[in-house]
C-alpha cells in the first residue's frame, strides 16, 4: 500500500518558524500582531484538508482560507468552527446562501457579487461578512484597481455587507520584485481612496508565502501562507524550513532479467548485463516525478528547464529512490502505476519499504495520508 507520510515534528517546526518570522515584524499601527491566514486549498496542499487544518489549529493557527465551496463545507462538516474565508468569488444566490449559513466569509470582487450578496443579506435580515478583492494586475477575481469611482459607488450602496478585510493577489512575487512592488502600490492607492470615502477596509492582506518571506514591508495586517508550511518553495528558503512529506511504497516483485532485455514503455532502457530488478507499485499517477505547474514560471524559465531536460535526457540522468537509506536507480521510464529498480547484488526483499520524494500537492487524493 502506498502512503503519503507527513512528519509531524518537521511540520510543527515549519509552523513555529513562520510564526516567529511573523512576530519579528512587531505590531501594526493599531497594536495588532500580524495575522496568519493558512491556505488549505487543494486538499490541504496534499496533506489532507481536514487533518492539516486540525494540525494547524493544534499549533496555534486559527484563520483559514479555501478556494471552493466544497472545501469550505468539508471543514465545517468535520466540526471545524474557526474562521474560513473563501477566496473564489460567487454571485449564485443558492451557493452564497449555503456558505453564509455555514458562517463562511465571502469574497466580494465585482458589482454582480455585491448585488447578489446585498440582496441575500436583505432576505436573511443579516449583515454578511466579506473580504473585498482588488485586481492589481492578476486578471482574475477582483475590482480592477483603476476603476475606483465604480468601486466606491458600488460599496457605498451596500446595506447588508460588512467588509472585514481587503486583499489582492500577487502574480510573480517569487521572482519579479519590480512588478510585485507595482501591484502593492496599486493596492495601497485603492485603499487610500476607500478610506478617503469613509469606507472601512477591514484587515489588509496581500502577501502569499513568497511575498511573506521576501517582502516584510508588505505584510500589512495579515498574510496568507500555504506552500511555506510545506517547506516547498520556488526560491531560496530564508528561515530554515523543512521539506514536508514523502511517499512510502514497497517492493512487490523481484525478478532477474537477461542481458539485452527491454524495460518499460518505448523500450527506453535495455539491460547491459544480467540484471536483478525490483518492481514498486508507484508511478506518476501516484504523484511521483510530477513537476510544478507551468504557469508558475516565466518563458525564460521554461526554456531553461527544457534545456536541462534535454541535457538530462542526453546524459540519461537517472532517478533514484531509497530502500533502507540507500539509493536505488530507476530503470526505464516512470510508469503510471509502477517503477522498476536495479537491485543487482543488493539485499532487497519483497515487502521492503521504498521512500520516494514527491510534492504532496500532486499525490493522488485516494492515497492514504499518515501523520507520524
Amino acid at each position: 500500500m502506498n502512503t503519503l507520510v507527513i512528519e509531524k515534528d518537521d511540520l510543527r517546526h515549519n509552523i513555529e518558524q513562520i510564526k516567529e518570522f511573523a512576530l519579528e515584524r512587531g505590531q501594526d499601527d493599531n497594536g495588532n500582531s500580524l495575522k496568519i491566514i493558512a491556505i488549505v486549498k487543494a486538499n490541504g496542499y496534499g496533506l489532507g484538508i481536514v487533518e492539516f487544518t486540525k494540525f494547524l489549529i493544534d499549533n496555534g493557527i486559527t484563520s483559514f482560507a479555501v478556494s471552493t465551496k466544497e472545501e469550505a463545507l468539508i471543514l465545517r462538516e468535520a466540526g471545524i468552527k474557526e474562521e474560513i474565508l473563501m477566496l473564489s468569488a460567487c454571485s449564485i444566490k443558492e451557493e452564497l446562501k449555503e456558505l453564509v449559513e455555514n458562517n463562511i466569509i465571502l469574497t466580494l470582487s465585482s458589482k454582480k457579487d455585491a448585488k447578489a450578496i446585498d440582496e441575500l443579506g436583505e432576505e436573511l435580515d443579516k449583515e454578511i461578512k466579506v473580504h473585498l478583492k482588488i485586481d492589481t494586475g492578476f486578471g482574475r477575481y477582483g475590482f480592477i484597481y483603476s476603476k475606483r469611482d465604480e468601486l466606491v459607488e458600488t460599496l457605498k450602496n451596500l446595506k447588508h455587507v460588512k467588509i472585514e478585510g481587503t486583499y489582492t493577489h500577487f502574480s510573480v512575487s517569487f521572482f519579479d520584485e519590480k512588478y510585485t512592488k507595482l501591484q502593492f502600490e496599486r493596492f495601497i492607492d485603492v485603499i487610500e481612496v476607500l478610506k478617503m470615502n469613509e469606507i472601512d477596509t477591514g484587515i489588509l492582506h496581500v502577501c502569499n508565502s513568497s511575498a511573506f518571506l521576501k517582502y516584510p514591508n508588505m505584510h500589512l495586517n495579515a498574510v496568507r501562507i500555504g506552500s511555506a508550511f510545506l517547506g516547498r518553495l520556488s526560491f531560496k528558503d530564508y528561515i530554515d524550513l523543512k521539506k514536508i512529506a514523502y511517499l512510502e511504497s514497497e517492493v512487490t516483485e523481484i525478478k532477474e532479467l537477461p542481458k539485452g532485455f527491454n524495460i518499460g514503455y518505448s523500450n527506453s532502457y535495455k539491460t547491459k548485463k544480467k540484471t536483478e530488478i525490483a518492481i514498486v507499485p508507484c508511478g506518476y499517477m501516484s504523484g511521483f516525478n510530477v513537476k510544478a505547474e507551468d504557469d508558475l514560471f516565466r518563458f525564460v524559465d521554461k526554456l531553461r528547464f527544457l534545456k536541462n531536460d534535454i541535457k538530462n535526457l542526453l546524459k540519461k540522468q537517472a532517478l533514484y529512490v531509497k530502500i533502507n537509506n540507500e539509493d536505488y536507480k530507476i530503470l526505464g521510464r516512470v510508469g503510471a502505476y509502477h517503477i522498476v529498480l536495479d537491485i543487482t547484488g543488493k539485499d532487497v526483499k519483497i515487502g521492503d519499504k521504498v521512500i520516494l520524494d514527491v510534492n504532496p500537492k500532486f499525490v493522488d487524493s485516494s492515497i492514504r495520508r499518515e501523520y507520524r
